[in-house]
């Protein structure tokens, strides 16, 4: 049985909305940390300290977690989304981006990288941060007023 009440019709893609801008989002980060761990595999692991292969684990795990929970459309990713974007967005770019500062520093300027290393860490940060944004607008539109209003 189809509803032909367009306002019924409205209300459903104004439902629906927000869970597809996190899946937009979730892919394009997800595209981007294949790239950018694949980047790291071409450069081989030992290129890295402990740290920042154990703390690049943890963030693509959780990381690969917020993308799943936006695709399953779960109740909570768009707060997930928030926090694991942002998140990794600053982590990434920390540790990319900055002049070597700890042992959790892979530091770009001033390294031996080419411009495939840059691209796939900018990439990933951008896409990071595209997850948290999608996540803020996400939340907002699930929260804002509804059409009856």
């Amino acid at each position: 049985m189809t509803n032909s009440n367009p306002a019924a019709a409205t209300r459903f893609d104004r439902r629906t909305a927000p869970a597809a801008v996190l899946r937009y989002a979730a892919a394009f980060y997800a595209l981007a940390l294949i790239f950018h761990t694949a980047d790291h595999l071409r450069r081989g692991i030992d290129a890295v300290t402990p740290q920042v292969l154990a703390s690049g684990a943890v963030s693509t795990t959780i990381a690969v977690v917020a993308i799943v929970l936006c695709f399953t459309r779960f109740r909570y990713a768009a707060i997930l989304a928030i926090v694991a974007g942002f998140a990794n967005a600053f982590g990434v770019a920390a540790v990319h981006l900055l002049p070597r500062w700890s042992a959790f520093s892979d530091a770009f300027p001033g390294g031996n990288v080419d411009l495939v290393s840059w691209v796939a860490a900018v990439l990933e940060i951008v896409a990071a941060g595209a997850l948290g944004v999608a996540g803020v607008v996400a939340l907002q539109r699930s929260r804002g007023p509804t059409l009856e209003s």
